[in-house]
C-alpha cells in the first residue's frame, strides 16, 4: 500500500490542485481502517468535498464513516472555526466591558486575518498527543499547495512572533489570546518535523507543471522542517488498446514528463497509481482506487453533450472583448487548467490591439513558463506575497515615519511582523489590479477555489468596514467588492474539468460567489475527450461519465458554456495557446496526436 508504507501516525497528502490528494487521502484512510486501525481523516481545504466523495455529512467534530468500521472525518471548517473563535475571545467582555468596547472587537474579528488563525488554531490542536491516544493513524487530506503552505508555516510564523513580541503590539488586538496558545504551536513544530511522527505525502501526475509544483513544493516543505517525504504519481494513464492515436498520445506525453522528472523527485521512495475509468465517489469506488483487483465492470455507452448556443472558447473571447475593457477573474477547482485558459483569453485579447494586464494569486501559479514568450500590449505579473508583504511594510513605515518617534517606530515593526499582515497586503495588490481594469483588460488567474474564498473574504471584510465607518456624503466611493458586483465590469469565468467531483466544487463555489453578490459569467468545460473519437476501453468509460456532467452544467448550472477539448500536444507556448482558442469545442478540426 504505497502511501501508508512508512506507518507514521500522522499523513500529509499535499500537491498542486487536481492530482487527486483527497482521492488518495480518503482511500489510504479506508485501507487503514480496512486493516484494524483506527483512522481520523481530516480536510484543512476550505473548499473540502470530502462529505461527497465519503457520502456523509462533516462538521468540526469527528463523525463515523458508514460503511468503513475505524474511520472518522472532519472538516476544518474555517468559517464554523471563526464563529466559534470570536465567541471565545469575545466571552470575557460580555457583561462586563462597555457595548462601545465589544462592538469594537467584534469589528477588529470581522476579517480574513481572524478566520485563518481560527483555522490554523484547529489545525495545531489535531496535532497534540491526545489525538494520538485516539487514533492509530490521522490522514490530512490538505488543500492545494500555496495554501497548504501558508497552513503549515503558521505554527513557525506565529511563534517567532510572540517570541520576539516583548511590547504587547498593536497586531494582536484581539487576538492577544494566541499567547495562551505557546505550548500548541510548539507541539505543532514538533509533531511536523519529526519523521517517527509525520510523512508527507506529495502527490503528483504525469505532467510537466504537476512534477514541477512537486519539486518546488518538496523544497519548501523542507525548509519548513518537514523532511520525511515520499511520491505518489497519480493517474498513470495503461492503454487498453494499444493502436488507438489518442491513447498512444496520452501515454507518450505522460512518458516525456516522467523521463523529465526533476533530480530531487527522484531521490524520494515513489510509487505510482493508475488512471482508473470511474469517478472518485463513494466507499467502493474510493477502496478500488489502489486495489486492481476491485475495478468494476464497464457501464452503458456514450451519449452526446446536448447542444448549446456558446460552444467554443473564442465565442467566449468575443463577447469578453466587446467592451474593450474589465476585469476577468478565472477561477475554479486546481488543477482544472486555470492559468492555460487564463493565458490564452489573455495572450488572444492582446493579439487583438486590447491592452492586458494578465497577473495570478496562486502561488503554485506557472503563467510565465506556460506563455514562453511575450506579447505587445500584454504585461505579466504575479502577487508574490513575500514581495507584497514587504512593499506593504515600506509604505506603511514611509506614510507614517513622520508621526512616529523611536518608541513608536518599534512597536509599528513589530506589528507588521505579524503574520496577518501578508493577508493584508495581498489584499491590497489586488484590489489595484481590480481598479485598473477601469481602462484596460486584467485577466486574473486565481488560486484554487478555498484561497480564492479567503481572498474575497478580505474584500468583503474591507467593503464591510469602510460603508459602516464612512460618512453618507461618501458612499459614491466604488470598493472593490462592488466593482466585482458590477457585471459589466467584472466576468467570472468558472473553470471545471468534466468529472464529477470538479464539477459539484465550481457549483459550490458559484453558490459562494452568489452569496457575496458576484454573478458568475460563463463556465469553461476543459480537457474534454469527447471530441477525440478514441476507442480506447477506458478512455471510453471517462467519456461516457464526461458526457453527464457536461449535460449536468448546462441543465443546472451554466449560462454560458465553452468546451474545450483536451490536446495532444500540451498547450504550452503562445503557438499553442492560440491554437486553443481558435480550436472549436464541437470537434469542427479534431485534435491530432504528435508532440
Amino acid at each position: 500500500m504505497p502511501p501508508t508504507a512508512s506507518g507514521t501516525p500522522y499523513l500529509f497528502f499535499t500537491g498542486k490542485g487536481g492530482v487527486g490528494k483527497t482521492s488518495l487521502a480518503c482511500a489510504t484512510a479506508i485501507r487503514l481502517a480496512d486493516a484494524g486501525r483506527r483512522v481520523l481523516l481530516v480536510s484543512t481545504d476550505p473548499a473540502s468535498n470530502l462529505d461527497e466523495m465519503l457520502g456523509v455529512e462533516l462538521s468540526r467534530q469527528p463523525r463515523d464513516v458508514p460503511g468503513v468500521p475505524g474511520l472518522m472525518a472532519l472538516n476544518i471548517d474555517p468559517e464554523a472555526a471563526a464563529d466559534a473563535y470570536r465567541e471565545r475571545v469575545l466571552a470575557p467582555f460580555l457583561g462586563h466591558a462597555p457595548e462601545t468596547e465589544v462592538k469594537k472587537i467584534r469589528e477588529e474579528l470581522s476579517g480574513a486575518c481572524t478566520t485563518e488563525i481560527a483555522a490554523f488554531d484547529e489545525f495545531a490542536g489535531l496535532l497534540e498527543a491526545t489525538w494520538r491516544q485516539q487514533f492509530d493513524h490521522v490522514v490530512f487530506d490538505t488543500a492545494p499547495t500555496g495554501h497548504t503552505l501558508r497552513l503549515l508555516s503558521l505554527p513557525r510564523a506565529w511563534t517567532d512572533f510572540l517570541d520576539s513580541n516583548t511590547r504587547g503590539a498593536s497586531c494582536l488586538g484581539p487576538h492577544s489570546g494566541l499567547t495562551m496558545r505557546r505550548e500548541r504551536f510548539s507541539t505543532a513544530l514538533a509533531a511536523l518535523a519529526d519523521p517517527q511522527l509525520t510523512t508527507v505525502v506529495l502527490v503528483t501526475r504525469p505532467e510537466r507543471a504537476a512534477l514541477q509544483e512537486a519539486e518546488r513544493t518538496a523544497a519548501e516543505l523542507r525548509a519548513l522542517g518537514l523532511v520525511h517525504q515520499r511520491l505518489v504519481i497519480n493517474g498513470v494513464f495503461r492503454p487498453t488498446a494499444s493502436s488507438d492515436p489518442i491513447a498512444l498520445a496520452i501515454r507518450e506525453r505522460e512518458q516525456a514528463a516522467l523521463a523529465r522528472m526533476p533530480p530531487a523527485l527522484r531521490s524520494l521512495p515513489a510509487e505510482q497509481v493508475p488512471l482508473r475509468a470511474f469517478n472518485m465517489l463513494g466507499i467502493e469506488h474510493l477502496r478500488a482506487l489502489l486495489d486492481d483487483s476491485l475495478q468494476p465492470p464497464p457501464e452503458r455507452g456514450i451519449t452526446a453533450p446536448p447542444p448549446h448556443p456558446t460552444a467554443s472558447l473564442s465565442g467566449l473571447i468575443d463577447e469578453l472583448a466587446a467592451p474593450g475593457h474589465g476585469f476577468i477573474l478565472v477561477m475554479g477547482k486546481g488543477g482544472v487548467g486555470k492559468t492555460t485558459l487564463a493565458c490564452a483569453i489573455a495572450a488572444e485579447l492582446a493579439t487583438r490591439g486590447h491592452p492586458v494586464h494578465l497577473s495570478t494569486t496562486d502561488p503554485a501559479a506557472h503563467v510565465a513558463s506556460t506563455l514562453e514568450g511575450s506579447l505587445p500590449n500584454l504585461q505579466v505579473s504575479r502577487i508574490d506575497p513575500r514581495a507584497e508583504t514587504q512593499a506593504y511594510i515600506e509604505k506603511t513605515l514611509r506614510r507614517r515615519e513622520a508621526e512616529l518617534d523611536d518608541e513608536g517606530r518599534a512597536l509599528l515593526l513589530e506589528d507588521l511582523a505579524s503574520p496577518c499582515t501578508e493577508e493584508v497586503a495581498v489584499f491590497h495588490a489586488f484590489s489595484h489590479l481590480v481598479s485598473e481594469a477601469r481602462t484596460s483588460f486584467v485577466v486574473l488567474d486565481t488560486a484554487p477555489t478555498g484561497h480564492t474564498l479567503l481572498l474575497l473574504d478580505a474584500t468583503g471584510a474591507y467593503h464591510r468596514q469602510l460603508t459602516r465607518n464612512l460618512p453618507p456624503e461618501h458612499l459614491k466611493l466604488l470598493t472593490p467588492l462592488m466593482r466585482m458586483r458590477d457585471p459589466a465590469y467584472t466576468r467570472v469565468l468558472l473553470v471545471a474539468l468534466p468529472e464529477t467531483t470538479p464539477v459539484s466544487e465550481a457549483a459550490h463555489l458559484q453558490e459562494d460567489l452568489r452569496r457575496a453578490g458576484i454573478e458568475p459569467w460563463a463556465w469553461i468545460i476543459n480537457n474534454s475527450l469527447l471530441a477525440t473519437g478514441s476507442q480506447d476501453a477506458l478512455l471510453r468509460e471517462r467519456m461516457r461519465a464526461e458526457a453527464e456532467q457536461v449535460a449536468r452544467v448546462v441543465r443546472d448550472h451554466a449560462r454560458r458554456v465553452a468546451l474545450v477539448p483536451w490536446m495532444a500536444r500540451e498547450p504550452v507556448g503562445l503557438e499553442r495557446l492560440h491554437a486553443l482558442t481558435a480550436h472549436q469545442a464541437r470537434g469542427e478540426s479534431q485534435p491530432q496526436p504528435g508532440g
